[in-house]
C-alpha cells in the first residue's frame, strides 16, 4: 500500500500522520511538499491538519489552490482514496471536492480535547474494520469545525448515506450537548458521492497507538489497508 501525505506551508500534523500510518500499517509513506509531484501512483493521499498558509483568507482556501491539487483531483478521478483531516477537510470543501463549508465553532475559540464520534456505516474504504454504531475516540483541535450546508443539500447527503461519522456521547447518543462545534446534523466526517473522498474533523492519527491511551485510530488505518488489498 502506497500513501502520500501532502505538506503545505503551515501544516503541523503531517509528521503525526506519517508516524501513525507507518506504525500501524508498516507501509510505504511519502511526505510530499505541495510544490512537488506525487510521483508514482498512490493508494491513499492524506491532506493533514494544521494551519495551511496561516488560514489566510479562509481556512484551507490557499492550500486548495496549490499546484499539487491538480494531481490530487486526477488521483480521485481514477478512483484513488483521498482523506482530509481537520484543516485537510477545510481544504477539500474549499477545493469543491466535498460540499459545504467549515465555519467558526458555535462558541468561538480553539477546541482541543478528546472527542467521541459514532460510525454510521461500515461499507466504505474507511470503516470496514469497525462495527456500525461503534463509538470511537478521535481527538479534535480546531477553531473552525462547524460543518454547514443548506438544509435541502443536507437532506440529499443524508439520503445518499454520505455522513460517515457523527459527534455523540460515550453511549452513542447524538444531540447538541455532545456536539462540540455546532456542526449541522452533528457531522464529524463526510464522504464524497463516489465514497473515495473523506473529510474528517477529528484526528484518528492521535489515537492510533495504545501508548497514547487509546488505539481506536488503528482500526481506521487498517480499514483503508483492507479495502486497498481487496481491490
Amino acid at each position: 500500500m502506497k500513501v502520500a501525505v501532502i505538506t503545505f506551508p503551515g501544516s503541523n500534523c503531517d509528521d503525526d500522520v506519517v508516524h501513525a500510518v507507518t506504525a500501524v500499517l508498516e507501509c510505504d509513506v511519502a511526505k510530499i511538499w505541495h510544490l512537488d509531484s506525487l510521483g508514482e501512483r498512490k493508494d491513499l493521499i492524506v491532506l493533514p491538519g494544521g494551519f495551511s498558509y496561516g488560514d489566510y483568507l479562509r481556512s484551507g482556501a490557499m492550500a486548495a489552490r496549490s499546484p499539487i491539487m491538480k494531481e490530487v483531483r486526477e488521483h480521485v478521478r481514477k478512483g484513488g482514496l483521498l482523506l482530509g483531516i481537520c484543516n485537510g477537510f477545510q481544504v477539500l470543501t474549499e477545493a469543491g471536492l466535498l460540499p459545504g463549508v467549515l465555519l467558526a465553532n458555535r462558541r468561538p475559540g480553539f477546541i482541543c480535547r478528546p472527542c467521541t464520534i459514532r460510525v454510521e456505516r461500515t461499507d466504505t474504504p474507511f470503516t470496514g474494520a469497525f462495527t456500525e454504531g461503534q463509538v470511537v475516540n478521535f481527538p479534535i483541535a480546531h477553531s473552525e469545525g462547524r460543518y454547514y450546508l443548506p438544509s435541502s443539500d443536507l437532506d440529499v447527503i443524508e439520503s445518499e448515506g454520505r455522513v460517515l461519522f457523527r459527534y455523540c456521547s460515550f453511549s452513542g447518543t447524538t444531540g447538541d450537548e455532545f456536539n462540540p462545534n455546532g456542526a449541522a446534523h452533528h457531522i464529524a466526517g463526510l464522504l464524497s458521492k463516489e465514497r473515495n473522498i473523506l473529510g474528517l474533523m477529528p484526528h484518528p492519527e492521535r489515537t492510533s497507538e495504545a501508548i497514547l491511551g487509546c488505539d481506536d485510530g488503528a482500526l481506521f488505518w487498517k480499514s483503508i489497508r483492507s479495502w486497498v488489498e481487496r481491490r
